[in-house]
Formats: structure tokens, C-alpha cells, sequence
């Protein structure tokens, strides 16, 4: 994880640790469950993991705010967010039951107090949250329907609540229907690494 600690120099040494952690939890987990492809489990750090913490680029959530990860897998983006973000709430949902025990187990073993896990699909979730995370889940027009019943109506942070997404490839035609209100970032901009040249952080007021 020593790429994590490049990018991010301020973080403790209990933030270190729990990044730490999550090499041998995944690895452990994914030796039973195939929930990183198994030729993907060696670039942990940076294709899931940094790339997880790229929502950042978008917005530092405030202590505070309440978030939930869309269609989680084994946890990502939503468990490398809970550590960067200790005093943020973080509710993981996934509509696969083993991916769900894997990223409760990987929160338990880190020692993450702000994360909650749900085995769910998103239809079935009716609470409310500032912000609505995910990666690579569905088209955006079809994720900001399903989720717009739970963004509630407070405002605590510097962008209004709404949906942040981390996507690749060419998303014209997915973002045209929102090109009044949408935000689209590259992260190429601000990881060097090859994984990110076409990798970008969306976000949505809803």
C-alpha cells in the first residue's frame, strides 16, 4: 500500500494500518470467494483501492454525512473511503450475498466502526443519505432513478447532495442527458499510474 501513502502523506498511522489490512483480507477472502478477478488481486492498491479513494477528487465529505456505496462487490469504493473519511457513515449494499459477507468481514477486520452492510438490492433500501457512491454499476440515468428517493434534503457539504460515480471509457452518450448539471473529472490528472488514463469521477446533483 505504499502508493496509498505517496498520494495521501497525511494520513495517521491507524489509516495506514487499516489500508494496510486490506491486502491480506482480500487476499484471504478471494483464496474462498472470487470477488477480485483473480489476475486483479495482484493490482489490489491501485485499480481498486486508489481507485476507490478517486471520489475524493470530487469532494472531501464532511464529518458528519452519511453515504451509501450502490452495488458494493467485496466493498469498493465505500470501505477505502471509510478510512480516509473516519468521521463520515458509510452503508454498503449489494444485492449478492457472499460479496456483502466479504466486505463486512474485510470492515470488521480493519477495524472500521463506520461502515454497515446490507444485502439488498437498491430498490429495497428506503433510507435517506447525503451522497449516493458506486463504481462501474449501471448507466447513470438508470442509477440516479433508483437512487433519487434516498438523497435526503439537508445540506451539510460544499456540493449538494446528489450521486458521485466512478466510470471509464468514452461516456459521452451515457452523460448528454445531463450535460446541464453533470461534473466529470479525469483522474488521470491527478494519479500517474496507466489504470487511470480513461478512468473519471462523475457527479450528479439530485
Amino acid at each position: 500500500m505504499e502508493v496509498i501513502g505517496r498520494y495521501y502523506p497525511n494520513l495517521s498511522d491507524r489509516q495506514l494500518q487499516q489500508f494496510a489490512s486490506l491486502e491480506k483480507s482480500y487476499a484471504d477472502w478471494n483464496a474462498k470467494i472470487n470477488v477480485i478477478s483473480r489476475k486483479d488481486i495482484e493490482n489490489l492498491c491501485v485499480n481498486h483501492v486508489l481507485h476507490s479513494l478517486g471520489i475524493e477528487k470530487m469532494l472531501r465529505f464532511s464529518p458528519g454525512s452519511s453515504v451509501m456505496d450502490v452495488g458494493t462487490g467485496g466493498g469498493f469504493p465505500g470501505i477505502p473511503l471509510a478510512i480516509l473519511f473516519p468521521e463520515v457513515s458509510f452503508h454498503l449494499i449489494d444485492g449478492t450475498g457472499k460479496k456483502i459477507r466479504v466486505a463486512q468481514a474485510v470492515a470488521d477486520a480493519a477495524g472500521l466502526t463506520n461502515v454497515t452492510t446490507r444485502h439488498c438490492r437498491v430498490e429495497e433500501e428506503k433510507a435517506r443519505f447525503d451522497f449516493i457512491v458506486s463504481r462501474a454499476v449501471m448507466p447513470l440515468s438508470d442509477l440516479a432513478k433508483l437512487v433519487r428517493k434516498n438523497i435526503r434534503a439537508e445540506q451539510i457539504n460544499a456540493l449538494p447532495n446528489g450521486l458521485i460515480c466512478l466510470k471509464g471509457g468514452n461516456l459521452q452518450s451515457e452523460l448528454t442527458p445531463f450535460r446541464k448539471h453533470v461534473i466529470s473529472i479525469d483522474l488521470s490528472d491527478y494519479y500517474k499510474e496507466p489504470f487511470f488514463e480513461m478512468k473519471k469521477v462523475i457527479y450528479l446533483p439530485l
